[in-house]
């Protein structure tokens, strides 16, 4: 199989949206498009059509990449303790952890083939605090309000200086990127849109809170390595924020998003850890994807590829 290629046969394909590039491509427009603020038009039908087209591909996608990580959590525990232990052994032994392309980001990259893969991951971010927001709604207090705290740490508490979306905005102004989503590996847009899937579509909810803990879980090595090349390379520490404070701020995210949203849901509806276990092997799945695609491209005159036959 090639490299990041795994998901290429998942979901609906046609004329308009042939590959997995393409649905993707027209996702992630239709996304940006969508949560966009927007006042009322006078052809909004047309726009009712066009969102319950793109729905349908976009559950038909989310549906066949549930079928195919089936698998993996088939034995997943439903009490809180045994399910909170599969989960947190997901850092060390999920999919797509510890991979080499971080270690050789923080200790041979240059600064052109850094900023090649800052620019995938800043076109493939979905906003960490916009679908923290999105999956709240509705949840038990417990769970609702750890996400609330978890929201007002990404909103630096009320201080603009220390909103976390701004601070990779910043690292990528100094850096003078240009993220763009035709200028994208399709393995990051899937990443988006699928994150953004779970925390917009109710049905989803258990599936986003998932996801969402394993990014706060499995984080902050991969950032803390990140943050350790733009140093080397000798970004202002500016530059360098975003990445600093998450490697360590995620560390007690995680701690607090387990014992606090994780344990209540799965106490109150065994049910919900199959879910939740979905979301994150999803989410786990996606990161391989995308680092697999990146080091194809970041090492092809670097690193001899070999492809096994299929």
């Amino acid at each position: 199989m090639f490299p990041g290629t795994r998901l290429a046969r998942l979901g609906a394909f046609n004329p308009e949206f042939p590959d997995a590039e393409a649905l993707h491509i027209g996702l992630a427009r239709w996304n940006r498009e969508r949560l966009a603020p927007q006042t009322p038009k006078s052809d909004w039908l047309a726009d009712l059509n066009r969102d319950t087209r793109m729905l349908r591909l976009e559950g038909t996608f989310i549906e066949a990449f549930r079928a195919h990580i089936a698998p993996l959590v088939e034995d997943v525990p439903d009490d809180p303790e045994g399910f909170i232990a599969w989960f947190e052994a997901l850092k060390d032994n999920g999919p797509g952890q510890y991979d080499p392309l971080f270690d050789w980001l923080a200790s041979e990259a240059s600064m052109d083939q850094v900023k090649w893969f800052l620019t995938q991951e800043a076109a493939g971010e979905a906003g960490f605090d916009d679908l923290v927001a999105y999956t709240q709604v509705k949840l038990p207090v417990r769970p609702k309000l750890e996400l609330a705290r978890n929201y007002w740490d990404e909103m630096g508490r009320g201080n603009e200086g220390g909103m976390h979306g701004p601070m990779l905005d910043r690292t990528i102004q100094l850096l003078g990127l240009k993220p763009s989503i035709e200028g994208t590996c399709w393995q990051a847009l899937a990443l988006a849109n699928t994150m953004t899937a779970f925390a917009t579509t109710r049905r989803y909810v258990y599936q986003s809170v998932g996801a969402l803990g394993a990014v706060e879980l499995t984080a902050p090595t991969r950032v803390g390595l990140v943050s350790e090349g733009l140093k080397r390379l000798g970004v202002e520490p500016a530059g360098r924020k975003y990445f600093q404070l998450h490697a360590q701020l995620d560390v007690e995210h995680s701690k607090a998003w387990n014992a606090e949203a994780l344990i209540p849901l799965v106490s109150e509806n065994p049910a919900c850890a199959r879910y939740i276990a979905e979301g994150a092997v999803m989410r786990l799945v996606l990161g391989e994807q995308c680092f697999e695609s990146y080091r194809a491209h970041l090492w092809a005159h670097h690193h001899p590829v070999v492809y096994a036959a299929e």
